[in-house]
């Protein structure tokens, strides 16, 4: 079974000026009538650094969770930015964005190995305490391009460590598009030999010439959890790279 994570708040994010509020919850209200098994509806992260996302707490309000069995989720960079996400019950989970590039993590969260190891153990804390999901990205899963050393060992180490910690749920993230379709396959053809109960999720920032051939290295070697979002808009604004834009949802006339 293919499940999608539907992620309006990656392509809204890197949108400068400023959408309403209203228009905003109106247009994930609709994506929530769509039937995907997640959606990332916002981001509870300093509002200097993501300007777009400085109403996700008047958003999630506004959003008719009622009548869906969509999980909501939001993005979070800090234990602060769970807890403001959890005085929200229509929040049933956050998304944290840990990755295995020192590099990355300075210039994403402005954190480090060991304090991003301790908030991880804070935040796992948390979500049993309020009985919410936890996903974590793993960033640069499929390479660096900021000179930080990668390979597959790398990820397992990481992969292993996060899983004895206690998290269950992990997502691959090519969060700059400079993964090749051959370390994708790679990435996830290792975890499958590792750790065959794992089923890990895929991000993929890419364009519309390179998106086939990524996506289908991680569906060839047992990826079936995809996040995308809608027109293929977005990317990472704190990776100092132009956005590519994400995975659009229109493959899934292909996969599904």
């Amino acid at each position: 079974m293919i499940k999608i994570l539907e992620t309006p708040r990656d392509a809204l994010q890197g949108i400068s000026k400023f959408i309403p509020t209203e228009q905003k919850a109106k247009y994930i209200n609709a994506l929530l009538n769509v039937g995907f098994d997640t959606v990332d509806f916002g981001s509870f992260v300093s509002p200097r650094a993501v300007p777009q996302m400085k109403d996700s707490h008047q958003v999630i309000e506004l959003l008719n969770t009622e009548s869906t069995n969509t999980q909501i989720v939001s993005t979070i960079g800090s234990l602060s930015g769970a807890k403001r996400a959890f005085e929200h019950d229509k929040i049933d989970g956050i998304v944290f964005p840990f990755s295995i590039s020192e590099s990355f993590l300075k210039k994403n969260i402005n954190s480090n190995f060991d304090k991003v190891q301790r908030l991880s153990d804070d935040l796992i804390d948390l979500c049993v305490q309020k009985d919410k999901n936890l996903k974590f990205y793993i960033a640069m899963a499929f390479g660096n391009p900021y000179g930080d050393k990668w390979n597959t060992d790398i990820l397992l180490q990481w992969t292993e460590k996060l899983l004895n910690m206690g998290v269950s749920e992990l997502i691959l993230a090519d969060t700059t598009g400079d993964g090749t379709s051959e370390n994708i396959a790679k990435s996830f053809e290792t975890l499958r030999m590792e750790f065959p109960n794992l089923n890990p999720g895929v991000h993929l920032h890419t364009t519309p010439k390179n998106w086939h051939s990524k996506l289908g290295a991680a569906y060839n070697n047992g990826c079936r959890s995809f996040d995308t979002v809608i027109g293929g808009l977005g990317g990472c604004p704190m990776s100092g790279k132009a956005l590519l834009g994400n995975l659009n949802k229109s493959f899934a006339h292909i996969y599904c």
